[in-house]
């Protein structure tokens, strides 16, 4: 980390609660050194970003498009922000709207034994009655493929083993149509993660619409683990699914914005946030209320520095990422008239930052790994080429620079899309450090 020059002001910024202070009292400038070890020293001894984040996702969990848990959960982010001051903007948008019911499965036979599960976002059920099918076990689609004349008339559970999210994920995606092209009656996912805790993890799914609709859930790793052993063993195998779910038409929700104007380029803009919207299990935290609060509490914080962009920085909380990017599309569509300069995400768990990755042309890269010498005190200063986030995909499809801070994800997919998303899982000290590292980045571009 750099050190600020000037001895007294260092003295300064270390004796007085940063929350409270004035640029105006120490004289900050647009100097990303200066920038930096101020908000450096501010993250060290916020206390709010923690427990702000907890008490939101305690009272507005499961917040699925289309939920009211969801709607009730912005107005009270509007609210909040309104009382800290804020001139709040929303942007109204249609999502997906649907609705998970009764969902249960049984093994019958040799072995009866109640599973756990999880309906798939987007899933069909299995109407009125539930469904009794035998089970073939498959590893992959070239397996269901060479086994494609066993599986006509029974349940499919992919039983596939976690390489990476981006690879494993096709199975929970497209493993209903892909089931349902030879036959399959239902389809079984392992839940999509390197670890087992027998929680199943949800997520969104497509059907092709060229092959029958068939359920499609999730299952526990452990017990798609045992009807793998149970098939191995040469035994017959039951299974009993109930899927109560459906869909209705599209729902209203709502992107919300909040913005630093600039000095020098106010119609320049950055813009940086994460999705307000969950699935509707545990509590969102980790995905992503977390990213949003990081987001929100960096400008919050660059506000009461007092400090001054060149450039606007416009914070932007999606809704709609996790069944189709709504939000995303719709802020994209409604500012294609308005000068974007970088786009900033944080989706990936708030958990230790280890830097960014993005499409950045080589001078803006350049430019910011400077910056980021700045991060080295919290190891947070690489930069790797990657596609960004979800939510600024359609900023990147218009050819504006994108990134995302990327997080040590070791535990991320232990929880992902579960019940145990929750609170307790991100740590306060490491979300004050993704403050840090998404104010930095911010600053850089709205200040080169």
């Amino acid at each position: 980390m750099k050190k600020i020059g000037n001895c007294f002001l260092l003295a300064f910024l270390l004796l007085i609660p940063f929350a409270v202070v004035p640029v105006q009292s120490f004289g900050l400038g647009d100097d990303i050194e200066d920038a930096a070890e101020a908000m450096y020293q501010w993250t060290r001894t916020d206390t709010s970003l923690w427990n702000t984040m907890a008490e939101f996702c305690d009272y507005y969990p499961k917040r699925l498009s289309g939920s009211d848990n969801l709607e009730r959960g912005i107005d009270w982010i509007v609210a909040t922000m309104k009382s800290r001051g804020w001139d709040v903007k929303t942007q109204n948008v249609s999502v997906p709207n649907w609705k998970r019911g009764t969902e249960w499965l049984k093994m019958h036979g040799q072995l009866n034994k109640d599973m756990k599960i999880a309906g798939l976002g987007g899933t069909v059920g299995t109407g009125s009655t539930s469904l009794l099918a035998q089970v073939y076990v498959v590893k992959s689609f070239d397996d269901i493929k060479a086994h494609a004349a066993e599986v006509k008339g029974k349940i499919v559970v992919w039983n596939v083993e976690f390489t990476t999210y981006r690879e494993t994920v096709a199975y929970r995606y497209r493993g209903a149509s892909e089931a349902a092209r030879y036959g399959a009656v239902a389809s079984l996912v392992r839940s999509i993660g390197p670890f087992g805790m027998q929680t199943p993890h949800t997520g969104w799914m497509k059907y092709n619409d060229s092959l029958p609709m068939i359920p499609a859930a999730a299952i526990t790793m452990e017990d798609a683990l045992l009807l793998q052993r149970m098939q191995d063993r040469g035994a017959k195998i039951e299974l009993e699914l109930m899927l109560v779910s459906h869909s209705e038409s599209n729902a209203t929700s709502r992107n919300v914005i909040i913005e630093l104007k600039g000095t020098t380029h106010p119609e320049e803009i950055v813009v940086i946030g994460g999705h307000i919207d969950s699935w509707d299990l545990g509590t969102g935290a980790m995905d992503d209320a977390g990213g949003c609060f990081v987001a929100w509490r960096a400008l919050e914080m660059m506000r009461e520095l007092g400090l001054k962009p060149k450039r606007t920085i416009r914070l932007c909380l999606w809704t709609n990422e996790e069944n189709g990017t709504r939000g995303a599309q719709a802020y994209a569509d409604s500012t294609k008239n308005e000068h974007h300069v970088a786009g900033i995400e944080c989706d990936g768990g708030t958990f230790r930052p280890r830097g960014f990755s993005g499409t950045l042309p080589p001078d803006l890269k350049e430019d910011l790994l400077d910056a980021f010498e700045h991060l080295e005190i919290i190891g947070a200063s690489e930069i790797r080429d990657g596609e960004g986030g979800a939510d600024t995909g359609p900023l990147r499809e218009k050819g504006i620079p994108v990134m995302e801070l990327e997080v040590d994800t070791t535990r991320y997919f232990w929880y992902h899309h579960t019940e145990a998303d929750t609170p307790d899982k991100l740590n306060p000290k490491e979300m004050n450090d993704c403050t840090y590292a998404m104010a930095v980045a911010a600053w850089a571009c709205a200040n080169r």
